[in-house]
């Protein structure tokens, strides 16, 4: 079954240790903008949103690539990308609707999440558990069961507002 990385902006802190730990794993230096996953901060709200690759099924930054060096590992369940045949052109950085793909301008080279080969560090070091690890189907569920909450919370309050008058 195919993995994802499930995340939950609600219990980020934003300390970055996710984005130190990608850019040391991938890098070999601590270096937040090097890094795969990126903490966008939402001033207004005071909320730290985690922003990764969503590897898409149909992903756009495959279909636009001009010389298909990006491609889906099914057994994986990730988007990649072949250094070999990319030529650096970053298209796939324009069209990505997340702004997951990245542009190292260090090593010249596009970047985006690869799970770390099965063991995304960003899981391993996140000490909230804001970013999760999980089979696909979880997400659905997670998401279908926080839905319910908010929706019973709201109706409690519409109860309690019904009873009082």
């Amino acid at each position: 079954m195919a993995k994802v990385l499930m995340i939950d902006y609600e219990k980020c802190t934003g300390c970055r240790l996710c984005e130190l730990v990608c850019s040391v794993k991938h890098e070999g230096v601590s270096n937040p903008a090097r890094s795969r996953l990126k903490i966008v901060k939402w001033e207004w709200e005071g909320r730290y949103v985690p922003m990764s690759c969503q590897q898409c099924e149909s992903a756009p930054c495959m279909a636009v690539c001009p010389v298909k060096a990006i491609s889906q590992n099914e057994e994986m369940g990730r988007v990649e990308i072949d250094y070999d045949v990319c030529i650096g052109c970053r298209m796939c950085v324009a069209i990505c609707p997340f702004g997951a793909m990245g542009f190292d301008t260090l090593a010249r080279k596009v970047i985006k999440c690869d799970f770390c080969d099965g063991d995304p560090q960003c899981v391993r070091f996140c000490e909230t558990k804001a970013i999760q690890y999980v089979d696909a189907s979880v997400v659905s569920i997670e998401k279908q069961r926080a839905a319910a909450e908010k929706f019973s919370g709201i109706m409690r309050k519409v109860a309690a507002a019904i009873a009082a008058v």
